[in-house]
């Protein structure tokens, strides 16, 4: 094959000495031409391009200005200005130095005196003063016409200019086809032969190749590949051969670990199905032994209380309080097990709703704490509208549970970020800590005693359980000098038109699953007889 492909190097180095004296001096005019209209003509063109677009900018900068009075519209005409230079550099680099380019000289010059006029008489005092350059607009747009006119004029000659020069081009092009045309027939004898020759030593025998690779890839994976003709392509189709077998091996590998993980992401599956399944049951059966622990508990405290000694009552009220407790964080994991398992239709949900249903429920807090509740304009967005009061009501509970000596103050905001609505609940209360940020979204994690603030520790994790479920994220905000910030994210429709920031008040029915809320489970009261048929109607009710 290296023959072959010698035999052919050497006739075609003969026909490339011979037409690269025929056509030497042709080249050479037509790469003359060529500069001309690729190296200076059309990037003088991109550059009167680029110095108009800068002086556009700069008025259109000036007139945003004088109209709206923002201080923004300053950035475009100074960035014009820049770009305006650059453009005279590039301009006065790649003008051709002939009668021509000195027209376009003459013309680029016409340019910038006008856009000094522009600048000096009208743009220039316009930024320093606004009110000045409002009274006179007229005077401003006469100018910059006049510095239209001059880059219109402009742009018409160097059009005229790439014209000629493009002719030029095309004549010497020509002059190089015609040189080059008697060089061809020779050419075309030698290809042919060179042709004729590859079609015997080089195709036939990598075209038998390919169709042994074809039809291997059709899924012939025996199929054994053999090479004939050169030394290169036998080489080659045993290469092919070796990488067909490791293919084949590598396959079977695959093959196998693809059933093995199918076979483990099902268990996996399962497992989790079983597990949610166990955690919802788990805790709906705990309730009816548990109201049971509560009722005989509350009787024995109601009936003996004072009749025993002063630790007997003291271990009564532990036992009656513990089974309480346990109550309520059965209930509250309960709730958080549901999160995103309901099979509940989602709609459209008035946060503003929301909030009112959270006040109702907090009202006892509220009254006892003397909080005082405001709130931005709340959107509406789409979602579960009682995950989304348990969010609010949670965050608003929190607030007020997690309060200092001083009046609870507590405020959601809302606003629309260009992609999505950002909420946050912000309070004057005693704060977080920032390298608690994570650990507070944790289900169970608690950072008081369970004596100093009531709950579970289960409701922050709830609201990141339903953030997320809802497609947004939460988190706490470490930047605050004061009090605790919460901000979360939710999909939603781009905000319209929205009520007037307001003060909430409760007008509806609570929302429900948050540590302030009613349990989802009815708790047992205290019992309000003593004797032995009142015990015995607990035990009737609890079976």
């Amino acid at each position: 094959m290296r023959q072959v492909v010698g035999l052919g190097l050497g006739l075609l180095a003969l026909v490339i000495v011979i037409s690269a004296v025929v056509g030497a001096l042709a080249i050479s005019r037509l790469n003359d031409s060529r500069r001309t209209v690729l190296d200076r003509l059309e990037p003088a063109a991109n550059a009167a391009l680029r110095l108009e677009n800068a002086l556009i900018d700069q008025e259109t900068g000036v007139r945003g200005w004088i109209i709206s009075g923002d201080p923004s519209f300053r950035e475009p005409y100074a960035q014009g200005r820049v770009e305006e230079e650059r453009a005279y550099t590039s301009l006065e680099r790649l003008l051709p130095d002939s009668a021509e380019g000195d027209r376009l000289r003459a013309d680029l010059a016409e340019v910038g005196s006008r856009a000094r006029i522009w600048r000096a008489a009208y743009a220039e005092p316009a930024l320093a003063e606004r009110s000045a350059a409002s009274t006179v607009p007229d005077q401003g747009k006469q100018m910059f016409d006049a510095v239209r006119a001059a880059t219109a004029t402009q742009q018409a000659d160097l059009d005229d200019e790439r014209a000629r020069a493009r002719d030029q081009l095309a004549s010497d092009a020509t002059m190089l086809t015609a040189t080059l045309t008697a060089v061809a027939a020779l050419f075309a004898a030698l290809v042919l032969l060179i042709a004729l020759l590859f079609r015997r030593m080089v195709t036939r025998p990598l075209e038998h190749l390919g169709e042994q690779v074809r039809q291997v890839t059709e899924g012939r994976y025996s199929q054994v590949l053999t090479g004939r003709g050169p030394a290169e392509i036998t080489a080659l189709a045993h290469d092919v051969n070796s990488m067909r077998d490791r293919i084949v091996e590598e396959l079977h590998s695959t093959e196998a670990a693809r059933v093995l993980i199918d076979e483990q992401a099902e268990d996996l599956r399962r497992s989790n199905a079983e597990l949610e399944q166990f955690a919802y049951v788990a805790s709906h059966d705990l309730q009816e032994p548990l109201r049971k622990v509560a009722s005989f508990c509350q009787l024995l405290e109601k009936r003996y209380k004072g009749q025993l000694d002063e630790r007997a009552d003291q271990y009564i009220a532990f036992a009656v309080d513990g089974a309480k407790r346990m109550q309520t964080l059965i209930n509250d994991l309960l709730a958080f097990s549901r999160v995103g398992r309901l099979d509940t239709e989602k709609g459209d949900v008035d946060l503003h709703g929301c909030l009112d249903h959270a006040l109702h429920a907090l009202a006892v807090a509220r009254e006892e704490s003397g909080a005082q509740i405001t709130a931005d304009p709340l959107p509406t967005v789409p979602g579960d509208g009682v995950l989304l009061g348990q969010l609010v009501q949670n965050l608003v509970g929190n607030a007020i549970k997690f309060h200092a000596q001083e009046v609870p103050r507590v405020h959601l905001g809302a606003r629309w970020d260009g992609e999505q609505w950002e909420f946050s609940c912000v309070d004057n209360g005693i704060g977080i800590e920032p390298q608690y940020a994570d650990r507070i979204f944790v289900i169970f994690q608690r950072l008081h005693p369970k004596d100093a603030y009531g709950g579970t520790g289960i409701g922050l994790a709830m609201c990141k359980k339903i953030v997320e479920y809802h497609g947004g994220r939460i988190w706490l905000d470490a930047e605050g000098t004061r009090g605790t910030t919460i901000r979360w994210t939710l999909p939603g429709p781009p905000p319209t038109e929205l009520p007037e920031p307001r003060e909430s008040a409760p007008t509806a029915t609570p929302a429900v699953g948050s540590e302030s809320a009613p349990d989802p489970e009815p708790k047992t009261s205290e019992p309000q007889s003593h004797g032995p048929a009142e015990e015995e109607a607990v035990r009737g009710s609890n079976a």
